[in-house]
């Protein structure tokens, strides 16, 4: 999930933003004043600024899956070592930086982050405990590659500190997990995720993967059930996007692969959705099916528009810099490359290669797109935390196109708050834009206004008595 949070963010805003007029949009950007006046996430908002989530990118993979463009690459020697201490310094720069007092989960993702040593998840997070509140309940996830290597370090790393797996099964179908480039089969995989329920019975995570090539929705039915014999009480369910730069891209775009169509994927998410319910797993998040309570807290952190700390080559953040007299979010991002992320850590105790201090619409677009992803939606105590003077039905509530979508049974707005109906969470891609739209317009008129309200007090306060 985190690997493809920034993405999301970044796809559904530009996507919002071309429907806006350029009129509205270069106002918007004229200015910080809906920042300085409306902005909530400053010094004096501790729920904001004091807790944070922590997530640990690995970089290192032992090879690259034919879909795959995130940032990983293949080691050349054993430098352990040196990335654990880098990781342990960046770590300590970072929650300094930011001053948050508790840390409220930790991810470690990648890359294949179970290709690390024990000792190096145990140093981190001995390092995070040093800095910042980690109670021993807290959620503590490490992202796992099904192979017979994979499967024999499980409870090394239990003893490390983790309490959560998120295990990458992708496919139970050995030719498919071929023709994406994985290094597991589908019998490793079912031994991993046995073996990940008996260290972490209820905390365990299966990642699954539809749309793949030569799949049909019988055959994707067929494997919901097998895997549903043997899952635990969460599945994350992904659909196969087609990166540009990656082999799978240009093997479909060479004609040498299929994919299913577009109608089809729908029908297999459709599908996923009714199968899952039906076995109690109950859908929260667009991507994600939990039992038993048995959610993901540290993403569902990243869906409430909460602070993370993002360590390690291209991590993503969204923090506060308390600690150098900052008063507003930044979105931040460490440098991609390991070899460079490295040397800038040991250089200056820190990898990070972009800062950017986030308006407050932009901090609003952010709660809104990644609010809404979740089955709640987005209540209003949340929304008022972040734009106390606008709540959700003074943005919402007289929008001709969100009454649309209301009408239409795609969108609630309610006492609970605003979120999508079961029918309208499949839409949501074709929901945000009008979301956004509307957000911007209103956020607008309200800089409109207090500037003409300035304007009116400064006439008042300088014209001769």
């Amino acid at each position: 999930m985190y690997r493809q949070t920034d993405r999301m963010i970044k796809h559904t805003l530009c996507a919002g933003r071309r429907a806006v007029s350029p009129v509205v949009r270069s106002f918007s950007e004229t200015s910080g004043v809906g920042v300085t006046e409306d902005g909530l996430e400053r010094t004096g908002s501790p729920r904001l600024t004091k807790q944070a989530s922590l997530y640990v990118h690995w970089p290192y993979c032992l090879r690259r899956c034919s879909y795959c463009n995130f940032n990983k690459y293949i080691p050349r020697e054993n430098n352990d070592p040196v990335m654990t201490e880098c990781l342990q310094r960046e770590s300590e720069t970072l929650l300094q930086l930011s001053q948050v007092s508790c840390i409220t989960s930790v991810f470690f993702g990648g890359g294949t982050p179970s290709l690390a040593h024990p000792s190096t998840i145990a140093a981190v997070l001995q390092t995070v405990s040093k800095r910042a509140y980690l109670s021993d309940e807290a959620e503590v996830t490490l992202e796992v590659n099904p192979t017979l290597v994979g499967k024999s370090k499980l409870e090394d790393f239990c003893r490390a500190g983790v309490n959560r797996f998120s295990i990458g099964v992708q496919s139970l179908q050995d030719e498919d997990l071929r023709s994406l480039g994985r290094d597991h089969s589908s019998h490793q995989a079912l031994q991993t995720v046995e073996e990940a329920r008996r260290l972490c019975p209820g905390r365990v995570s299966v990642d699954v993967m539809f749309g793949r090539p030569k799949q049909s929705v019988a055959s994707w039915e067929k494997e919901l059930s097998e895997l549903l014999r043997v899952c635990d009480d969460h599945v994350s369910l992904y659909q196969l996007t087609l990166e540009r730069g990656t082999q799978l891209f240009k093997q479909v775009l060479g004609g040498e692969v299929t994919v299913p169509a577009e109608d089809e994927t729908a029908e297999m998410y459709r599908c996923a959705r009714r199968t899952l319910h039906q076995h109690g797993l109950l859908q929260y998040e667009v991507s994600n099916f939990a039992r038993h309570k048995a959610v993901s807290h540290h993403n569902t952190s990243y869906w409430k528009g909460r602070q993370y700390i993002g360590v390690g080559p291209g991590a993503h953040g969204r923090f506060v810099p308390l600690g150098e007299g900052g008063v507003f979010r930044e979105a931040r991002t460490q440098t991609l490359e390991p070899d460079a992320w490295i040397r800038e850590v040991q250089q200056r105790g820190h990898g990070t290669r972009r800062r950017i201090q986030l308006s407050h619409l932009e901090l609003l677009e952010e709660v809104l797109v990644m609010g809404m992803r979740m089955t709640d939606g987005i209540n209003h105590k949340h929304w008022e935390m972040f734009s106390p003077q606008l709540g959700l039905r003074d943005v919402f509530g007289t929008s001709s196109d969100v009454q649309e979508l209301l009408q239409s049974g795609q969108l609630i707005l309610d006492d609970r708050g605003l979120r999508c109906s079961w029918d309208g969470l499949v839409l949501l891609d074709s929901i945000l834009p009008a979301l956004l739209v509307e957000l911007e317009r209103q956020i607008s008129q309200r800089l409109q206004s207090d500037h003409h309200a300035d304007g009116q007090t400064k006439s008042q306060t300088s014209s001769p008595r």
